[in-house]
């Protein structure tokens, strides 16, 4: 074989003050499906087709691609396995939300112990304070009131007797998270944390029925608000993992073998 060729690959000899050898892999061709759902995948990040909507027919598709049924069926099974579109029979298919594949690999992760709650919380003080920074600089008026309907919901649970106030609470915290996440503009950390979203309610219900949780729970919330609201990015970090701090400690705590906490949690 001459010297500068290797077997699976193509090496460019340039000329220069000193001879540098660059390689480069040969290209593959793409199969037919996968270029089919390149393009679908494509009209899906660009908006034109939306959460919900449904997916023109296997029939038609096939037309528009002037590709076999047999391709078409495999591109869509390719979009279905990634999480990007869901199967609802009789050959209909709709987009998913687009945090679905992220929830799905959380999921996933978690089940085959490839990932613990302590790896989501320490996700969580990455993520969510540097968002809570971003929240202070890139806030709208329309993002404090989604953090503000969030705060009276919280306080409005704490004040009731109501069997499912621990629920409603849970999801009032979560909201106010999100609308964080919102405030950020930037379309990563929302899907990110719309997809922590299961996982971290599991371990926030755990944490409801410890003495004070939810009391300092709330006015930490409410400080970070406030941080974001004056528009004092280093404040709002700090607020936030402060917080955090707090409440990885407590799920800790009540989901250990035995304590009082994690008995409280798992009857709730």
């Amino acid at each position: 074989m001459p010297e500068g060729l290797q077997r699976g690959t193509v090496t460019v000899v340039l000329l220069s003050d000193k001879k540098a050898a660059v390689s480069y892999q040969p290209i593959e061709r793409q199969k037919v499906y996968e270029l089919i759902a390149d393009q679908l995948l494509r009209r899906i990040g660009e908006r034109q087709l939306h959460p919900g909507d449904s997916l023109p027919t296997e029939r038609e598709l096939t037309h528009a691609f002037r590709a076999g049924r047999s391709s078409v069926r495999e591109a869509l099974r390719m979009l279905e396995s990634k999480g990007v579109i869901e199967n609802r029979g009789n050959g209909t298919f709709v987009v998913s939300g687009y945090a679905n594949p992220l929830n799905s690999s959380v999921q996933l992760l978690l089940s085959l112990d490839q990932a613990t709650m302590l790896d989501v919380y320490e996700l969580r003080r990455i993520l969510e304070c540097e968002a809570a920074g971003l929240a202070a600089e890139r806030h709208t008026d329309s993002h404090l009131a989604l953090m503000d309907a969030a705060i009276e919901e919280m306080a409005a649970a704490l004040a009731s007797d109501d069997p499912s106030r621990g629920a409603r609470y849970i999801d009032a915290d979560l909201r106010f998270h999100l609308a964080i996440a919102e405030a950020t503009r930037n379309g990563v950390v929302l899907h990110t944390m719309d997809a922590l979203r299961g996982v971290i309610r599991r371990a926030l219900m755990s944490i409801f029925l410890v003495p004070e949780s939810p009391e300092r729970s709330f006015e930490q919330h409410r400080a970070i608000r406030t941080a974001i609201a004056a528009r004092d990015a280093t404040e709002a970090r700090e607020a936030m993992r402060a917080h955090l701090v707090r409440v990885e400690s407590d799920v800790h705590n009540a989901l250990t073998v035995g304590s009082p906490a994690a008995r409280g949690g798992r009857d709730g």
